[in-house]
């Protein structure tokens, strides 16, 4: 049974009281959640929810999910090392072992593993930083929609006015470029980003380095062609620039493959990679560098809580159970064929005008008219009992995150839900006088 429009338990007046007004998804999801399995979460009151925002993509492999529950209990009832700054552990070393033999080596990648900040952001802070420090410049291209995270450095590669505005001050360091699309179809940014690179005027200085997401998740749900992310990379070797994949929403599986950029079959020169990488949802963050490029000095780049030895051991876990061959990705690309197949439909159904999708594998969106729109869906399916976001520069996107282990069963109930809500909310609008339509003609 869901909870009436609107409805707070009895409990939510602590969080009321003194919590910061700077929280967001609560503002989405007014409830108490106490408990959580798999792809499905309940409330104080027992109301049950289908979980199709997944930490932001950090649940990939769900809520308590069992392969690492039992290990990570294990490890701490033997009183396994918790934190260890960066010190050589046995559950770090472990984590390196897998991560070698089952991700890098297996797709011909070799690279040094920097164990960051336990957060996205810091990981972009310390590719940036190095970027910088190996080639003597100072500027970073990013693009357009681009979201990297929220502390300086990387608020200046992030293109959301809602987030730069909260800075306080100048954001610097950073030169913007329009992502693939941005300029229309038929317009290939790539020639523009070489063309101010290549003219001395152009006022571009030489930058370190180019960062990117080849799916821009806060951004919504924009996608890199494999054409233009070959020829970004082209751009960037004919220039002498690094490119850097940020990975850490789009990887670990997102996509289909283990890294976004696999398809691709480009080779960055730094990736960034979090969120699911820990496998349970304990913080864990890394920077991926080609060898050449690990020039750092000893704590040049630190973090007290880089050697988070839980998540070390759920992310091997993770890694062993769900890398070891192939069979895992061709689930989440069978699952996102299924998820492209619906959201075809539904736009079929309500209207191509009103509604695109956008996204690629298990990491899609249905695009709407405005953000009024996207909400009011996204509300309604919350009401029936579907935990689902939207993101884009107005909010516009309705966002699929759900965990890659969801069930057929329970995949096909979440987007019918969304389903019912877009109709419920199509309903409504096509009961408003004509000239008052949400719905324009574009």
């Amino acid at each position: 049974m869901t909870p009436p429009a609107n409805q707070k338990t009895p409990n939510m007046k602590i969080f009321e009281e003194i919590e910061s007004e700077v929280q967001s998804y609560a503002r989405s999801f007014p409830r108490v959640f106490n408990r959580a399995k798999g792809e499905t979460m309940w409330d104080e009151e027992g109301n049950e929810y289908l979980d199709f925002l997944a930490g932001a993509g950090t649940l990939n492999y769900g809520h308590n999910n069992p392969v690492f529950k039992d290990i990570l209990i294990d490890y701490i009832q033997n009183d396994g090392i918790t934190h260890g700054l960066d010190m050589h552990t046995k559950a770090k070393g472990e984590f390196l072992q897998t991560f070698n033999d089952k991700i890098l080596k297996p797709r011909g990648m070799e690279y040094m593993v920097q164990f960051t900040g336990p957060t996205g952001t810091n990981a972009v802070e310390a590719a940036m930083k190095i970027a910088r420090n190996v080639t003597g410049q100072q500027n970073i291209v990013t693009f357009t929609n681009g979201f990297h995270g929220v502390s300086l450095g990387a608020l200046a590669a992030t293109g959301n006015s809602h987030h730069r505005d909260a800075a306080g001050v100048s954001l610097s360091g950073a030169h913007r470029m329009p992502y693939d699309g941005y300029l229309g179809e038929n317009i290939d940014t790539t020639e523009y980003l070489d063309k101010v690179l290549s003219d001395s005027s152009s006022g571009i200085n030489s930058p370190a380095a180019v960062i990117v997401e080849t799916v821009q998740g806060e951004g919504g749900i924009n996608v890199a062609s494999i054409e233009w992310l070959q020829s970004l990379q082209s751009v960037c070797r004919k220039h002498g620039i690094l490119l850097i994949i940020d990975d850490i929403q789009a990887g670990c599986g997102r996509t289909g493959d283990y890294f976004s950029f696999e398809e691709a079959g480009i080779e960055p020169d730094i990736i960034t990679l979090s969120k699911s990488l820990g496998g349970y949802g304990l913080p864990f963050a890394v920077v991926l560098m080609k060898p050449e490029l690990d020039q750092w000095k000893p704590g040049e780049h630190n973090g007290t809580f880089r050697g988070n030895n839980l998540a070390f051991v759920t992310a091997k876990a993770a890694i062993e159970h769900y890398w070891s061959d192939e069979k895992f990705s061709e689930e989440i690309k069978r699952k996102g064929r299924y998820v492209s197949d619906r959201l075809d439909s539904i736009v079929r159904e309500y209207g191509e005008g009103n509604f695109t999708t956008k996204g690629r594998g298990m990491f899609q969106g249905i695009n709407c008219v405005n953000g009024e729109i996207a909400g009011k869906i996204t509300s309604s399916a919350f009401k029936k009992g579907l935990m689902i976001e939207t993101s884009g520069a107005d909010d516009h996107v309705v966002k699929f995150l759900c965990p890659l282990i969801i069930s057929d069963e329970n995949l096909k109930k979440g987007i019918d839900i969304v389903e019912s809500a877009i109709q419920e909310v199509c309903a409504k609008v096509d009961q408003i006088p004509e000239e008052k339509t949400y719905f324009d003609a574009g």
